[in-house]
């Protein structure tokens, strides 16, 4: 059990690496935020990252998302995959990415799995089957580094791969997505700072596999840079993909608090790619889902994402997780079951036509 700092408040569902409870979080930001932006800063530190915004007086801008980098000579961008080499740019690029892949046999647990094609959703044109796809794959790439600091990273390792030394290129990617292939995902860690990098490896495979069924999908934070979320729009359309947008928190203070960065870019790229939903109905292009922190994401920022999702299109799937003690958020508990069901009748009641709960193997039956 932790102590809110600012309120004074015992509970276990304030976590004691954040140190102040979600009302206070809300409400008195502005008088917490040095404590909150310390916090990014240690956990930063701890991986060898900087701390944004870094904005070098003589550095080389880096526009591939919401931090807005300019990296200091010999510097890095806050994802740790960018740098300035004497005015140049260095690390990852789109010939050569740092990240792992591996093949998932379909249908597999993906965020989109109910209302995908693997599940046989858009058949016969973007899936093989009018069923599940059994007999194809999909090939999972994990890209190292992200553009948040999130503190309940559920897959914290891709910091250390971003630091290791070896590249994968784009043509080996390609080359990995075999006929029995059905499907290509970027996540991670997160796919924004190496977009370039899966929009090439994307390409290629396409244009290998050109005749059949490859469907190209994302799962983001969705704090790219406007171009690159068009990109991506033009690939997931045209191919029967998916684009899956991981909306953290409505709050931008509680988004801050637990994510060390702004969401606006995220609900702007949101909102744009809803506008081209009607270009493709199904499948669906846009999917959504929510992480149900106990102590911080509740049902009111549950309502009030759902909320936003509806007014853009309340047919937009919408997958509510649970949530398992994890890196610097490890002292809270499980998700109830009373605390997803509550979030669960908060969306609907918002308007949202398709919602669900996933990971419900992990509720817990406590509080």
């Amino acid at each position: 059990m932790a102590r809110c700092q600012y309120c004074g408040a015992n509970s276990p569902l304030i976590a004691q690496a954040l140190g102040f409870c979600a009302q206070c979080i809300r409400a008195h930001f502005a008088e917490i935020e040095a404590d909150i932006t310390a916090v990014h800063r240690s956990v930063r530190q701890h991986f060898g990252l900087p701390q944004p915004p870094l904005v070098a007086a003589h550095g080389r801008p880096c526009r591939m998302c919401v931090n807005e980098c300019q990296i200091a000579p010999q510097g890095v961008g806050a994802c740790g995959l960018h740098g300035n080499d004497g005015g140049r740019a260095s690390g990852v690029t789109a010939d050569w990415g740092k990240l792992s892949y591996y093949y998932d046999s379909l249908p597999t647990n993906c965020v989109a799995d109910w209302v995908c094609p693997a599940g046989g959703v858009g058949y016969p044109r973007y899936s093989y089957r009018p069923g599940p796809e059994y007999g194809y794959k999909n090939l999972a790439v994990f890209y190292h580094g992200c553009t948040f600091n999130c503190l309940f990273c559920q897959n914290w390792h891709h910091r250390q791969g971003a630091r290791r030394p070896e590249y994968v290129s784009a043509t080996e990617l390609a080359d990995a997505a075999d006929a029995r292939t059905a499907c290509i995902c970027f996540f991670g860690g997160d796919p924004t700072p190496q977009l370039p990098h899966s929009f090439r490896a994307a390409l290629q495979a396409r244009a290998q596999n050109r005749g059949r069924i490859l469907r190209i999908c994302w799962e983001t934070n969705g704090s790219m840079h406007p171009a690159l979320r068009a990109g991506m729009a033009e690939l997931a359309l045209e191919s029967g993909g998916c684009i899956k947008f991981d909306l953290k928190a409505w709050s931008e203070p509680l988004h801050r608090a637990l994510c060390g960065a702004a969401n606006n870019r995220t609900q702007e790229n949101f909102a744009r790619l809803a506008a081209r939903i009607p270009e493709r109905p199904e499948p669906p292009l846009l999917v959504a889902s929510t992480l149900l922190v106990p102590g911080y994401i509740d049902e009111a920022e549950v309502g009030a994402l759902a909320r936003f999702i509806a007014r853009l299109n309340p047919d937009i799937p919408y997958a509510l997780l649970a949530f398992y003690p994890h890196f610097f958020l490890s002292d809270l508990p499980r998700t109830s079951r009373r605390h997803a069901e509550a979030c669960l009748a908060a969306a609907q009641a918002a308007g949202l036509r398709r919602v669900r709960l996933g990971n419900v193997h992990l509720l817990s039956e406590a509080y």
